[in-house]
């Protein structure tokens, strides 16, 4: 059989039936970012239905490849915190063309596959805290939340406080309540898919209350040719901080691919003597995955965690991830409905969007329970660690986040004489962040 030889599922304990169960899970717990990434970076002024298709051709194409090279069941899709980062840190923070932010995602991706075969990835993971590494997690977390908040119109803008809270009798913040409600329900009682469901429940009372129109569900797909090879290579010499967004990217990434692989890996029974004997493969197919979105005009793709979902139901093998790829492959039909998803209203002269919001805030609270994992009783670790978590959401920068975290991390160690526990590659981020905001003065 096929798929025998080429998954060798016997070896692994499973069944094609049983990966195919493991591929619907995956899909069913990762999808919401089909709905999500095109509202996001439609905001960039990206086209929405382009960036769709191009969330589900670059999400499809990675999970192929790390099946194939690697065995694993793992997927792959366009990273949550790094979308946010692309619009609101690079495009509208930076003034950047959506084009140029793509060439830096193209770059950073480039950067994290050449560093993927010499060894100074491991350097450069090695170099930042186990705490610090948490508090980014920590920190984008509420980034995307608190953007969630603010797209509901539960948190709105005001003259004295900067933000308060909106006006919850109106139609899109109960609507935004009432997904919420919906996904968090289906997720205490394990509800597979849960935040999926939530968006898909929300779209329907949408419809029901007259505020979005229904167009049908399927259709051919809309062009890709609005993002298709559409980046372009910004001259990072003429601003000094495009080279701390390169890195942030590239970190960000890095970071968050290790650690999934790994937790993915013992879940799945994959770790011979702790490490994954294929990691170099896995990693290198999340970092070409990065540059092959870029050029088909999405953000940052990278392993997902929700695949562990998959796991739980008994996927082990690359076939997992060639199922859940395939299903990504049929959503590009879904325009219609996803249209509706992302629909915008606008109120008071901002524009809301009350379906979209509540995965936002649900995955943004989910990503806050490693937080028990930074040691708070170690000033020289803890303060670094809340003002990388604090500084995201209130600066609206994960940028600056980092930076404040890697600055203040270099400063309480030396003042407090463990100079040494810090990786000196620390010191040279810490200096190069001082560097650029002394350049803003």
């Amino acid at each position: 059989m096929l798929l025998e030889r080429l998954f060798d599922l016997k070896g692994a304990g499973t069944s094609v039936r049983r990966e195919l169960v493991a591929g619907l899970t995956n899909f069913m717990t990762i999808s919401y970012i089909i709905f999500v990434q095109p509202a996001l970076l439609s905001l960039s002024g990206m086209d929405y239905g382009a960036v769709m298709v191009a969330t589900c051709l670059s999400s499809a194409i990675a999970s192929f490849f790390m099946a194939f090279l690697t065995n694993y069941p793992v997927v792959l899709a366009p990273g949550m915190g790094l979308n946010a980062y692309f619009v609101f840190d690079v495009c509208q923070g930076l003034n950047l063309p959506w084009q140029e932010a793509l060439g830096i995602v193209f770059i950073s991706g480039l950067l994290f596959f050449i560093l993927s075969f010499v060894g100074i990835r491991e350097a450069v993971m090695n170099a930042i805290p186990p705490s610090l590494q948490n508090a980014i997690a920590i920190g984008i977390g509420l980034f995307i939340a608190f953007i969630g908040l603010q797209m509901s119109g539960i948190i709105i803008r005001h003259s004295a406080t900067y933000v308060t809270r909106g006006d919850l009798l109106s139609t899109p913040v109960l609507l935004s309540l009432f997904g919420i409600a919906v996904t968090l329900t289906l997720m205490v009682r394990k509800v597979r898919g849960a935040i999926l469901i939530g968006i898909l429940v929300a779209a329907v009372a949408d419809l029901i209350f007259g505020i979005a129109t229904y167009d049908g569900i399927a259709a051919l797909p809309p062009s890709i040719t609005p993002t298709l090879f559409k980046l372009q290579m910004p001259n990072i010499f003429d601003k000094l901080e495009l080279i701390s967004v390169i890195f942030v990217f590239f970190a960000i990434d890095m970071f968050d691919s290790i650690g999934t692989l790994t937790a993915i890996g013992y879940r799945a029974e994959l770790l011979e003597e702790g490490k994954l004997t294929k990691a170099r493969a896995a990693l290198l197919t999340d970092a070409g995955s990065t540059v092959g979105g870029a050029l088909l005009g999405t953000s940052t793709v990278t392993c997902y965690i929700e695949s562990a979902s998959g796991i739980a139901e008994g996927g082990r093998t690359g076939l997992t991830a060639v199922f859940t790829g395939l299903l990504m492959l049929l959503s590009v039909a879904l325009y219609p409905l996803i249209k509706i998803v992302g629909g915008g209203y606008l109120v008071n002269q901002t524009t809301l969007y009350p379906i979209i919001a509540p995965a936002l805030i649900v995955v943004g609270g989910l990503m806050l329970r490693s937080v028990s994992q930074i040691d708070w009783e170690d000033i020289t670790e803890s303060i670094p660690a809340f003002l990388t978590i604090i500084m995201m959401p209130l600066s609206f920068s994960i940028t600056d986040g980092i930076g404040f975290g890697l600055v203040s991390l270099a400063f309480l160690k030396l003042v407090a004489g463990r100079g040494k526990e810090v990786n000196p590659v620390i010191y040279y981020f810490a200096l190069f962040f001082i560097a650029c905001y002394i350049g803003d003065l």
